[in-house]
């Protein structure tokens, strides 16, 4: 879940944009700019929790060469 436009003034005591993304980098909080330029950020952030688990990276199986069928 995002902080709503209210929520998002309440913590950082700016009304525009560029004011709120200002703000947010001092506060070293993670958020990101949606397609109109306005900041967004979770509640997880804010609560200084984790948003989800990473998913481990695929990593490609190893092949064993060698046996009479690979040669």
């Amino acid at each position: 879940m995002f902080l709503t436009s209210e929520n998002l003034f309440e913590l950082t005591g700016r009304k525009t944009k560029s004011k709120q993304i200002e703000a947010l980098l001092s506060m070293r909080l993670p958020f990101w700019i949606n397609a109109i330029g306005r900041p967004v950020v979770t509640i997880a952030a804010v609560e200084g929790r984790n948003e989800a688990p990473k998913e481990k990276t695929w990593v490609m199986p190893r092949v064993i060469h060698g046996t009479k069928a690979d040669r």
